[in-house]
């Protein structure tokens, strides 16, 4: 039993009265599973009461109000008796016991390959099984004389520093801001949040049971990395207002050169055996290519550069584009402008999300501070609502016959669902339901959480949504293909980042100093987004192919690659090796069927553009399959992938 539930356990001392208000707004069904943990009874698993298998119902397995009340019953009962016994927690159930309860919670047969993830997930072993210990054994090198650095002190950048501290590894952060926290110190627009659940989007050994939102504000989640590194003391390695310049492996001494330029202006070079690039890819603002951009004599700026100073009280604005960030900031600002003009180019689908914006309450806080398991179990229980089992409704049927653009039977059954919850958001708005509907399928394109707020700013009438090309920018405003002149105060580009443009503006040398972004273009490509032959010791977060659409945390994608790149640099310790580098055949090999499986998702259909692909129509940024598919291939680098000094 691990410290946090033995912790748990020790201290459960509440009243009836505490434990059943509490209990009245749990998720039944990560209840259920918390229960059978702590007493051991696994009858209620051969019962009548069964969550549904659906992943639209009410996000509760669909049990009715009796049901809910039976099985909260029986938690209460369960719970006393925990609290006026022993507190002895039954054995952790096996896998054949983890595989029942997990078809039951579901509410019908899951993978028997998911129960090794889940049993690492609810932390059966009682240990952090993510975590990578390094040896210095004889025949290897002393870990304290291999070093890495690390690009980027975002998400996953301060992920790879934690593991490496904890792993012995010497290194070093070189972060272009002044401070850590990546997306959520540089996004600071109005409405900015995370649209992942927050328990979802927390790291798997430092999980947060008191997230103020059920999806949290960016100074929440800026405050949340910044309290990871300081506990994990990684602070002290970061190199603040730095920016590499270039990295060249030097094969003689199979160790990368990094020039790096401080903020005054002075180059260094520091030597290291790894090179870890953790910038991620929504981090450089893309403005678009529209003719008199730079002539607009009023304030203009990209949402990912929000500036503060400029009052939008009673002004005039326009706002290009109507991706994630606009939808967030839109409904914030439209209250306060005289008049707003959004212009859109493609409208986004749009996932309905009641509590998007909703505080968590203090009973559930207190389920998932004090109630052994249920945390895991919640945890999991987002995981597969939200994740993976809505990973195959966006998968071709290439036996599907359509004509709305659907892509198989479940796909149009959510499709038609998302389009029924549109118009019901803006019954009475013919025109602007029109506008804002999609033709492309759901799931082509990032969607969009909406609880109201965006489709009902749309509504208001001083908001002015307009599907007209922009054909050019004046020192006025915004002119449109229509001939209509828009005269504006302000101008907010919510147009995206420069995804395409991977480990921008690095300069990265390999081998026989070949450049690593000049060799890729607009055609970035990686074996398991994560290692490029040609480049030793080169190991890259958030790569090619590492994006996820409709399923998942990219943290669990960022932890799954910590990992893979923490025990590439357990075999070059421990074997004393000076080099790895991805085989040419096998990074081809994978990259064949990636292209493969995307061509076959929502997202790899021809005929409209997103984000997601390169000029030539290719997906060069997503993930196609089972995040549980990524999990098994990255947990160990497979030796025989790489070619070894």
């Amino acid at each position: 039993m691990s410290e946090t539930i033995a912790s748990r356990a020790s201290q459960f001392d509440f009243d009836d009265v505490t434990i059943k208000e509490a209990l009245s707004e749990a998720n039944v069904p990560a209840l259920l599973m918390a229960m059978i943990q702590i007493n051991g009874d696994t009858s209620v698993l051969d019962g009548d009461i069964r969550p549904s298998a659906t992943l639209f119902g009410d996000g509760e397995g669909d049990l009715t109000a009796v049901e809910r009340d039976t099985i909260r019953d029986m938690a209460l009962k369960a719970l006393a008796d925990f609290r006026d016994g022993d507190r002895a927690i039954p054995t952790a159930p096996d896998a054949d016991l983890l595989q029942k309860m997990v078809d039951f919670m579901i509410g019908q047969k899951v993978p028997s390959k998911y129960v090794p993830l889940l049993q690492e997930e609810l932390g059966i072993s009682g240990s952090d099984s993510r975590d990578v210990k390094i040896a210095s054994p004889n025949n290897g090198r002393a870990k304290e004389d291999f070093k890495a650095l690390i690009v980027g002190a975002g998400m996953s950048g301060l992920l790879a520093a934690i593991r490496l501290k904890k792993a012995g590894i010497p290194f070093v952060v070189i972060e272009k801001n002044p401070s850590i926290g990546g997306t959520w110190y540089q996004n600071t627009y109005p409405g900015c949040r995370v649209d992942n659940p927050n328990h979802l989007y927390s790291y798997s050994f430092e999980p947060n049971h008191d997230w103020p939102l059920h999806f949290s504000t960016h100074d929440v989640l800026y405050d949340y990395f910044n309290m990871c590194a300081d506990k994990y003391g990684v602070r002290d390695h970061i190199r603040f207002n730095t920016d590499v310049v270039q990295a060249a492996y030097d094969e003689d001494s199979a160790k990368w050169r990094v020039d790096v330029r401080g903020a005054d202006g002075v180059e260094e070079t520091i030597e290291v055996h790894a090179f870890i690039s953790a910038v991620g890819q929504l981090n450089r603002p893309k403005l678009p290519d529209i003719p008199g951009i730079d002539r607009f004599k009023g304030p203009s700026f990209h949402s990912a550069e929000w500036d503060h100073s400029i009052d939008l009280t009673g002004k005039r604005v326009a706002v290009v584009g109507t991706g994630a960030s606009a939808a967030q900031f839109v409904p914030e600002i439209a209250p306060v402008t005289s008049d707003l003009t959004v212009f859109q180019r493609t409208p986004p689908w749009i996932s309905e999300t009641p509590h998007y914006h909703s505080e968590v309450s203090d009973n559930i806080k207190w389920l998932l501070n004090n109630v052994p398991y249920y945390d895991k179990w919640y945890r999991f229980w987002l995981f597969w609502m939200t994740s993976e089992g809505l990973l195959p409704m966006v998968k071709v049927d290439p036996d599907w016959q359509s004509n709305d653009g659907s892509v198989s039977e479940s796909h149009e059954m959510v499709q038609n669902m998302t389009k029924e919850y549109i118009a019901s958001q803006l019954e009475g708005h013919p025109e602007l339901l029109k506008m804002a509907t999609p033709s492309y399928p759901m799931g082509g394109k990032r969607n969009l959480r909406d609880n109201g707020a965006w489709l009902g700013a749309l509504k208001r009438d001083d908001v002015t949504l307009t599907t007209s090309p922009i054909v050019e920018i004046t020192p006025t405003g915004v002119v449109t293909e229509d001939g209509i002149a828009h005269d504006v105060d302000v101008i907010v580009y919510g147009t995206g980042f420069t995804a395409s443009e991977f480990l921008s503006p690095m300069t990265i040398l390999g081998k026989d100093g070949q450049d690593l972004r000049q060799g890729w273009g607009d055609n970035p490509r990686a074996y398991l987004g994560i290692t490029v032959p040609g480049f030793p010791n080169f190991f890259c977060l958030y790569g090619p192919n590492t994006n996820i659409v409709v399923n998942g945390s990219i943290i669990f994608f960022a932890e799954c690659e910590v990992r893979y790149v923490l025990r590439c640099i357990k075999l070059l310790v421990e074997e004393g090796k000076a080099s790895m580098e991805c085989r040419q055949d096998i990074h081809d090999d994978f990259n064949v069927e990636i292209d493969a499986a995307n061509e076959q998702m929502a997202w790899g259909l021809p005929g409209f553009n997103s984000w997601y692909k390169n000029s030539e129509g290719r997906v060069t940024q997503n993930w196609p399959h089972p995040l549980l598919d990524y999990w098994q291939v990255t947990k160990e680098p497979k030796a025989t992938d790489f070619q070894f000094t």
